[in-house]
C-alpha cells in the first residue's frame, strides 16, 4: 500500500507540472488582457507602461519562468484586474464555494444512496419505477434551467424564498438544492444497478439461505461490495463541483470561487484563471488517489501488491 500511494502521488505531481503548462499556453493563446484594459484614448506610452506594470512586456518564457518560479514558492501572483494577490481572492471565495459545493454533495450522496438501494430491493414496484422516472428526468434537464426556474417558481411566484446572494439558511435552499438535484440522478443510477447485480450474485443467495437477517444481507454484504463503481463517481463529482459551480453561483449571485473563474475569463486575467484551474487539477487528483485507496477497504478482494 505503500508504495502504491508513493507512486500515486509521484503521478500527480507530474500530471500538476503538465497541466501548469497546458494552462499557461491555453490562456495566452485566449489573447492579450491589454486589449481589454485599455481605453479607446490610450496612448502607445500608457499602453506600454500598462505592460510594464503587469509583466506582460516580457516574453512567454520568461513569463513561465516567473509563473512555475512563483508556484513552487505557493505565491500565485497578482490579479491583472483587480490588482491583488491571487491568494487573498481565492481565501474569500473558496469557502463561499465549499459552503454551496459540501452540503449538496452530502444530501444528494445519502438520497441517492438511499433511494438506490430501495429501488433495487424493491425491483418493479412502484417507488423502483418513481426512481428510474427521477433519474431520467434529472439528467435529462439542464442544470441552468432547472436553477432558474427554481428561482422563478420559490422566488418570483410564491416569494417564500430570497432570489440570490448570502446570506441566512434560506438563502442555501435554492443553490444547494439545485446542485444537489444535479447530481442525484447519476448515483441513484449507479447504486441501483450495482445492487442489482450483487443481489442477483450467488453468495447473497448462499447468505438468504443460511437464515441471516434481510437488513444484514443487504447493508452489510451486498452493499458493500456494490459500492465500487458508485464511489469512484463520487470522487469525481465532489473534486468536479467547484468547477461545476460556475452556473450555480452566477445564476444566484452567489460570491464563490465559480463566479470569479467566470469573470477572470471573460477579463482575461491569467494569474487567476491559472490559479483557479489548478486547484481543481489538485481537488480532482487527489480524489482519485483517496478513491483508489479506499477501494482496499470497501472490498478486501481487493489489494494493493508489489508488481
Amino acid at each position: 500500500m505503500t508504495r502504491f500511494i508513493l507512486i500515486r502521488l509521484l503521478q500527480t505531481v507530474i500530471a500538476l507540472i503538465g497541466i501548469a503548462v497546458l494552462i499557461f499556453v491555453l490562456v495566452r493563446a485566449s489573447g492579450n488582457p491589454i486589449d481589454l484594459l485599455r481605453s479607446a484614448t490610450s496612448t502607445p506610452e500608457q499602453i506600454e507602461n500598462l505592460q510594464k506594470q503587469l509583466g506582460l512586456d516580457k516574453s512567454n518564457w520568461e513569463q513561465f519562468v516567473i509563473f512555475m518560479t512563483d508556484l513552487a514558492q505557493g505565491d500565485l501572483g497578482e490579479s491583472l484586474l483587480k490588482r491583488r494577490p491571487v491568494r487573498d481572492m481565492i481565501g474569500e471565495s473558496l469557502p463561499n464555494t465549499l459552503k454551496l459545493t459540501v452540503p449538496s454533495f452530502i444530501i444528494s450522496m445519502i438520497l441517492a444512496t438511499a433511494l438506490g438501494v430501495f429501488a433495487a430491493t424493491r425491483r418493479d414496484s412502484f417507488l423502483d419505477n418513481g426512481v428510474k422516472f427521477l433519474a431520467i428526468l434529472g439528467q435529462a434537464l439542464p442544470g441552468f434551467w432547472l436553477a432558474i426556474m427554481a428561482m422563478m417558481l420559490f422566488s418570483v411566484v410564491w416569494g417564500i424564498l430570497p432570489t440570490a446572494g448570502m446570506g441566512g439558511p434560506a438563502h442555501y435552499v435554492l443553490p444547494v438544492g439545485t446542485m444537489a438535484f444535479f447530481m442525484l440522478p447519476g448515483m441513484m443510477r449507479l447504486v441501483r444497478s450495482g445492487m442489482l447485480d450483487v443481489l442477483d450474485s450467488e453468495y447473497i443467495k448462499l447468505a438468504r439461505i443460511k437464515g441471516l437477517p434481510e437488513k444484514i444481507v443487504i447493508w452489510k454484504h451486498a452493499f458493500r461490495n456494490a459500492l465500487i463503481a458508485p464511489l469512484t463517481t463520487a470522487g469525481m463529482i465532489m473534486a468536479g463541483l467547484v468547477m461545476g459551480a460556475v452556473i450555480t453561483e452566477n445564476i444566484f449571485n452567489w460570491p464563490g470561487m465559480g463566479r470569479m473563474m467566470l469573470e477572470a475569463t471573460y477579463a482575461r486575467d491569467f494569474p487567476v484563471v491559472q490559479s483557479i484551474t489548478l486547484i481543481i487539477a489538485v481537488l480532482v487528483l487527489g480524489m482519485n488517489l483517496l478513491v483508489d485507496i479506499s477501494y482496499a477497504y470497501v472490498d478486501p478482494q481487493i489489494k494493493y501488491q508489489k508488481s
